[in-house]
C-alpha cells in the first residue's frame, strides 16, 4: 500500500538517499577499508578465473565453460551494488536520483536471475557428465553450451525488466529516505507515495519462479548424480564425482537459501538491520567466497595457475 507518510505532492523527477551504515557512526572508516579489500579481492580472483579458462585449452570444456560465465557475472554482481556502498561510507547520507537507483536495482535483479539459471546449467552439466559419462561429448557440445548460456543471460534481463517497468510507474517523494546500502526493492517500496500491492504480487511471484523451479530442479539432478555415483565401484572414481559436485552444491545451496529468505518468505518480521545483514552475504561475501570454494579442490585450475606463475616468476638458476 501506499506510505501515508507521504507528502500531498509527488514529482517525477526524484532523489533516493541511502542511510547505509550512518547507525554506525565509529566504524565507517573500518568498514570502508574493509569492503574494499573484499571487493578487489573479489574482482581478482573471479577475473582470474576467467582467464584461466579462457587461456588454457585443457579446461574449454562445458563445466569450466559455465564457470567462467558464472565468475565473470560475479564482476558484474558485486560491482552493481558494492561501489555504492563504499560511497555511502564516504559520504553521510548518499543521494541517488530515483532513475539511476531503478537502472541498479534492474541489472542487480537481472544478475541475480541469470546466476540462478547458470547454477541450474551446471547442475545439469554436471548430471550429464556423471549419469552419462560414455554420451557427456555428443551431449554437451561447444555449441549447445554456449546456446545454453545465452538464454540463461537473456532470460535473466528481461525476466528482471517487468519489475523495472512496473517501478516506474510508482511515484515517490523528492527526499525518499531508505535504511539501505543500495536500491533493493523492498526498502524502495517501503517509501513508495503510491499503491505498490500488484507490483509486490509480482514481485512475489516472479521470486517463487525463478527460485523454487531452478532450486528444485539443481535438487532434482543431484539426486541422480548421487545415486550414479554410489553405484561407482571404486572409491577413487566416487570420491572425484563427489569433488567435482560438492563445490558446486556448497555455492547453490548457500546462495539460494539467502535468496529465498530475503525475497520468497514473507518480510514482515524482518528487520532493516537484519536484510542489510543478509544482503551483504549474498552482495559481498558468496561473490568473493565463490572462487575460493570453486578452485580449493580443483586440481586443473590450481596446476594452470602454478604453470602460469612459474612462466612469469622462474626459479633461480643455480651457479656453476
Amino acid at each position: 500500500m501506499a506510505n501515508p507518510a507521504c507528502p500531498g505532492n509527488t514529482t517525477g523527477i526524484s532523489n533516493v538517499f541511502l542511510l547505509g551504515f550512518q547507525d554506525l557512526p565509529d566504524l565507517q572508516s573500518f568498514l570502508f577499508v574493509n569492503f574494499l579489500i573484499i571487493y578487489v579481492l573479489t574482482i581478482l580472483g573471479n577475473a582470474l578465473i576467467v582467464v584461466t579458462v579462457c587461456v588454457d585449452a585443457r579446461l574449454h570444456s562445458p563445466m569450466y565453460f559455465f564457470l567462467g560465465n558464472l565468475s565473470f557475472l560475479e564482476v558484474w554482481y558485486t560491482t552493481t551494488t558494492v561501489p555504492t556502498m563504499l560511497g555511502g561510507l564516504i559520504m553521510e547520507v548518499q543521494g541517488v536520483p530515483l532513475a539511476t537507483c531503478i537502472t541498479q536495482l534492474y541489472f542487480f535483479g537481472s544478475l541475480v536471475t541469470t546466476e540462478c539459471f547458470l547454477l541450474t546449467l551446471m547442475a545439469y552439466d554436471r548430471y550429464v557428465a556423471i549419469c552419462f559419462p560414455l554420451r557427456y561429448s555428443s551431449l554437451m557440445d561447444q555449441r549447445l553450451c554456449r546456446q545454453l548460456a545465452a538464454c540463461a543471460w537473456t532470460a535473466g534481463f528481461v525476466i528482471a525488466s517487468f519489475t523495472s517497468l512496473l517501478l516506474c510507474r510508482i511515484e515517490f517523494s523528492d527526499r525518499s529516505v531508505i535504511d539501505h546500502f543500495f536500491c533493493d526493492l523492498a526498502p524502495l517500496l517501503k517509501v513508495a507515495c503510491s499503491d505498490t500491492t500488484w507490483l509486490e504480487m509480482e514481485v512475489f511471484a516472479m521470486s517463487f519462479i525463478v527460485l523454487s523451479v531452478p532450486f528444485l530442479l539443481i535438487i532434482l539432478s543431484y539426486v541422480y548424480i548421487i545415486l550414479a555415483i554410489v553405484r561407482i565401484p571404486s572409491a577413487t572414481g566416487r570420491n572425484k564425482a563427489f569433488s567435482t559436485c560438492s563445490s558446486h552444491l556448497t555455492v547453490v545451496i548457500t546462495y539460494f537459501s539467502l535468496l529465498i529468505i530475503m525475497y520468497v518468505v514473507p518480510t514482515s518480521g524482518h528487520t532493516f538491520n537484519l536484510n542489510k545483514a543478509l544482503s551483504l552475504l549474498y552482495c559481498v561475501a558468496t561473490p568473493m567466497v565463490n572462487p575460493v570454494i570453486y578452485t580449493l579442490r580443483n586440481k586443473e585450475i590450481r596446476g594452470t595457475w602454478r604453470k602460469i606463475l612459474n612462466k612469469l616468476l622462474p626459479p633461480p638458476r643455480l651457479g656453476k
